[in-house]
């Protein structure tokens, strides 16, 4: 099954890649892993702090009676529930939400019901209250279960974003799009995307498109269902299987960090501000690219750098905490206070 994108030099010149993660694409994503096994390898510690923020937090039977049933992982689940006009901002996403006309709430709410049927109570959201309500919920799950992973998933959209804009800068629009993995295929002037449900083709009509990375949706990308909504296209993240348990633990940990010191593990480090593959960090620190694979290793050990692959090659990227610690590594020093003599 593929979903054909369709675009006109107009489209190519209005694509862009999200600034950052949509929270409530993620909310809807994680719900959809809760309801597999399919890649549970990839977001194993999640689950498992996911089961118990919920439990702690008494929402297993909202989350029973109410989210599952409205977000299934099935051909298709309401599209007001993920609007595309407040990418990355979750208050202006919910704000959407309440705002959405009572009309298209039934209509979503009708072909929820024979995709995949709906819940008894689904038809009363297109009262303002009802969706009120579930606001409260949404926003109840999300600050429990998702955002305590936000750095993480901000660190890996912004290594996919560095990634994408190097094919950018070789190849231009079709050069990023060309490179979006084994997922999709470019040839011009059609976007071949492995799809989740049926044939479908999408014309974008001089609107352009967004394409949203994300780190919870798993396998296939996945566009709104309403062609004439604006165009988006969330497409997945690349997992790297995870090294085995109680590899990375406090001592490792601690070792890692230990091994920064150094010139040329220091140097291979301010190589990734900007992002470097394996050979550019090579270049910077002056070494051979063995030893700058080892580098990058120690640093993605010690959770400073994220790596994600970039066609042929490997792209090393900042992590939050990478980040915070190159930054109180050059800030200037402080001047200590005078000495005040009795």
């Amino acid at each position: 099954m593929a979903l054909r994108i369709h675009f006109t030099e107009i489209d190519l010149a209005r694509t862009r890649i999200a600034t950052r993660v949509d929270p409530l694409w993620e909310l809807a994503a994680s719900l959809h892993r809760l309801q597999s096994r399919r890649g549970r390898w990839a977001y194993a510690e999640w689950y498992r702090s996911a089961r118990a923020a919920l439990h702690e937090q008494k929402l297993e039977r909202v989350l029973r009676t109410t989210l599952l049933p409205l977000y299934p992982r099935a051909a298709y689940f309401p599209d007001f529930l993920t609007p595309p006009q407040t990418l990355g901002d979750l208050d202006g996403g919910l704000g959407e939400l309440l705002a959405t006309p009572p009309r298209r709430v039934g209509e979503e709410m009708e072909l929820l019901d024979q995709a995949a049927g709906a819940p008894s109570w689904a038809p009363r959201l297109a009262e303002p209250a009802e969706r009120e309500a579930l606001v409260r919920v949404l926003r109840t799950y999300y600050d429990a279960v998702v955002a305590p992973y936000q750095d993480r998933m901000a660190a890996r959209i912004e290594a996919e974003r560095a990634a994408r804009c190097r094919g950018l800068m070789d190849g231009g629009v079709e050069g990023m799009l060309a490179g979006l993995g084994p997922t999709m295929q470019w040839r011009r002037p059609v976007l071949h995307v492995r799809y989740p449900v049926q044939e479908r083709d999408l014309y974008l009509k001089g609107r352009g498109i967004t394409l949203v990375p994300s780190y919870f949706c798993w396998d296939a990308p996945v566009s709104l269902a309403d062609p004439e909504l604006p165009p988006v296209l969330y497409y997945p993240l690349l997992h790297e299987q995870p090294a085995p348990a109680g590899a990375l633990g406090g001592a490792l940990a601690d070792r890692a960090l230990t091994e920064l010191l150094g010139r040329a593990r220091a140097a291979a480090f301010h190589a990734t501000v900007t992002g470097a593959t394996t050979g550019e960090i090579a270049r910077a620190a002056g070494v051979s690219a063995s030893s700058a694979s080892r580098h990058a290793t120690a640093l993605r050990n010690a959770g400073l750098i994220t790596t994600t692959r970039n066609g042929a090659n490997v792209l090393h990227t900042l992590t939050p905490l990478g980040a915070s610690v190159l930054r109180a590594s050059t800030a200037p020093p402080t001047t200590p206070p005078e000495t005040v003599r009795p």
